[in-house]
């Protein structure tokens, strides 16, 4: 009795170890799959990528009032307060991190891009 007992107990450690590899082999090739189709990036583009984002951001002032829009309240006791603060300047970041890496690569159109035009 207790030499099956110990032989279960074996057994349902042993499974439980190939369950815990099975789930670490399921979450690799999940993760694999999840990357196929992505286009691949270079270590060096990406570099230059992150590069052309602080450069575009370097000048932009975001202290600036007018890329803000406030929107206010009166609290209970009577006090003024900021209710939301919503960013409106987003293009204007968006533009200099574009241009910069519109300049920096050689754009190309994909194979479809170029039968469907």
């Amino acid at each position: 009795m207790e030499t099956n007992k110990e032989m279960l107990e074996a057994t349902v450690k042993g499974l439980q170890d190939k369950l815990e590899q099975l789930q670490r082999e399921l979450n690799v090739k999940n993760l694999e799959l999840n990357n196929i189709n992505k286009p691949k990036l270079n270590q060096s583009t990406l570099d230059i990528i992150y590069d052309c984002i602080d450069e575009g951001i370097a000048d932009f002032d975001f202290n600036c009032d007018s890329h803000y829009d406030f929107e206010y309240e009166i609290d209970y006791d009577g006090r003024v307060s900021t209710n939301s603060i919503e960013f409106n300047s987003a293009d204007y970041i968006k533009e200099p991190i574009v241009s910069l890496i519109e300049k920096k690569f050689n754009i190309i159109f994909d194979a479809e891009d170029e039968t469907n035009e």
